[in-house]
């Protein structure tokens, strides 16, 4: 009987103990579950921006609805085991997939091209890189890279909680 109890003691403080040693990527996806509502943006250029985040998925995924450029994009950002991934649908009707790279601190997380569904070739215009700076629970900043034909066009914004 002790043996049992010894045994039900070391799986309750196991089991707790990796619920504590969460993942990078799982911390980072916390925090775009935190921005859930709607953030405004204007780029170096004076170019607006307005996303959405809103938890969907019963929460294992994040949604932004984005316009940007003049045209409205969706991201979904989610766990893949160890990876925090993202989704990127596009307006030009491709969908490239981008895993992140993430600081120490937690603050930066880079998207980088994997791979995409409707992507005829590599010299197809297509989201290619995304970078996320969070500076505190209100402000970050994105940096979206277009690539086409080897060429890339950056945009970038700074964004706020909308009030």
């Amino acid at each position: 009987m002790k043996s049992i109890r010894a045994a039900t003691v070391l799986m309750l403080v196991f089991s707790s103990t990796s619920l504590l040693a969460q993942s990078d990527a799982q911390k980072v996806l916390d925090r775009f579950k935190a921005m859930a509502g709607t953030w405004e943006g204007k780029s170096p250029k004076g170019q607006t921006s307005k996303v959405k985040y809103e938890l969907v998925a019963g929460g294992t995924a994040v949604m932004s609805e984005s316009q940007m450029i003049g045209d409205d994009m969706t991201s979904m950002f989610y766990v893949d085991g160890e990876r925090l991934m993202m989704t990127h649908f596009c307006p030009s009707g491709n969908q490239p997939r981008m895993q992140a790279t993430i600081s120490t601190d937690l603050k930066t997380v880079a998207f980088e091209f994997v791979d995409a569904t409707n992507l005829s070739g590599p010299q197809v215009g297509h989201m290619h890189r995304a970078v996320y700076v969070f500076s505190d629970t209100g402000h970050y900043s994105e940096e979206w890279t277009w690539r086409q034909e080897g060429k890339d066009a950056k945009f970038q914004y700074e964004m706020m909680r909308a009030k």
